[in-house]
């Protein structure tokens, strides 16, 4: 049973395309991005706060049925302590819901057949892999490792570097949760630390890494089989012009932008029409005026 609103609002349509705000009523999932879309925290990814109609959004796919996925290119956590951290300030998300780069990750090395693997990160980017199967050593020293996975790890330093370097050298497979170079926090911009160790490592050894969050179809590949739909049946929303909507476009989902993070209103104004987002919101709030506007 679809949703009614619970109070007079002005016309939520009104400036939007009618068949995209139409669209929305008829997608079996959302795939929604963290940062800057539904929370705000600071620049060690702590303190996280909800942005308005965040919580109201996740709680109104929820009664409708429709599923629900958190797609976070962060990997300070494990999806589930990320989960835990998301229902402690009010999101009803269970640990399934939550995925990282590191979710994607495992599936590749799986795929691959990657058996040792290792991670420069904490348990954010180790968890996932050791819960698949795969043994995870630390950047020190020059083991024999299938791949190289970088994350979140501000701690970096000369010798983890060097074992990073070593590695890619002797023939392991190259991985970047993100290629980001800023996320949203509540103090404005931070650096993501992937892209920097990544910069570093590549132009050590000349090898690119492969990137398995956003915007990489290893990304939407895993959301998707997560929430058990098709990518037309999808909506990815995001606030980040490089990250999400394309990630959207290119495989085939429904792309929402949201303005209260990264991105703003004219983000995408000189981009031809087709890298444009089929929707434009200001922030969780008004896609969630937009959403019961059809109920």
């Amino acid at each position: 049973m679809r949703s009614e609103p619970t109070d007079e609002r002005p016309d939520p349509v009104r400036g939007h395309d009618p068949g995209a705000v139409a669209r929305l009523r008829e997608l079996r999932a959302f795939l929604l991005d963290l940062d800057g879309t539904l929370v705000l925290g600071d620049r060690n990814n702590h303190g996280l706060t909800p942005l308005p109609g965040a919580v109201e959004l996740v709680d109104a796919l929820h009664r409708d049925g429709v599923g629900v996925g958190v797609l976070t290119n962060g990997t300070a956590r494990p999806p589930d302590a990320q989960a835990a951290v998301l229902r402690r300030i009010g999101f009803d998300l269970a640990d399934e819901a939550v995925l990282t780069p590191a979710s994607a990750a495992a599936e590749v090395c799986v795929a691959a057949g990657h058996q040792r693997v290792m991670v420069l990160g904490g348990d954010g980017v180790s968890g996932p892999l050791a819960a698949a199967g795969i043994e995870v050593l630390p950047p020190a020293g020059r083991p024999k490792v299938d791949a190289v996975l970088v994350g979140w790890f501000r701690e970096f330093g000369m010798d983890h570097l060097e074992a990073a370097a070593n590695a890619v050298w002797d023939g392991a497979a190259f991985y970047s949760a993100s290629q980001s170079l800023f996320f949203a926090s509540a103090e404005g911009r931070a650096i993501g630390t992937s892209r920097a160790i990544c910069a570093v490592v590549t132009d050590l050894t000349g090898v690119r890494p492969i990137i398995v969050g956003k915007p990489s179809k290893h990304a939407l590949r895993t959301a998707l089989h997560r929430l058990g739909v098709r990518p037309g049946e999808l909506a990815v929303v995001g606030d980040d012009p490089e990250l999400e909507v394309p990630m959207a476009l290119r495989g085939g989902a429904f792309a929402v932008a949201v303005n209260s993070g990264t991105g703003h209103a004219g983000s995408f104004d000189k981009l031809e029409a087709r890298r444009r987002p089929h929707l434009v919101v200001d922030g969780a709030d008004e896609l969630l005026d937009l959403y019961l506007s059809g109920a």
